[in-house]
């Protein structure tokens, strides 16, 4: 099985990386919004960044 990084359409907030990043390793997408929250906080707003960065290169679930 070919599994490929998409962002998600069910699972989205804002743009469905992190639910795209939660169904490509089959886990809650909840969990990973909470990981992302806090390297965000704690790397003072780079996630934010990052997560933006995503935003952009991950594409969207066709």
């Amino acid at each position: 099985m070919n599994k490929k990084l998409y962002r998600s359409k069910k699972n989205r907030i804002i743009a469905g990386v992190c639910g795209g990043i939660g169904e490509y390793f089959n886990v809650d997408p909840t969990l990973i919004r909470l990981l992302w929250l806090l390297i965000s906080v704690m790397s003072v707003g780079s996630g934010i960044i990052a997560y933006a960065i995503a935003w952009i290169i991950i594409p969207e679930e066709p």
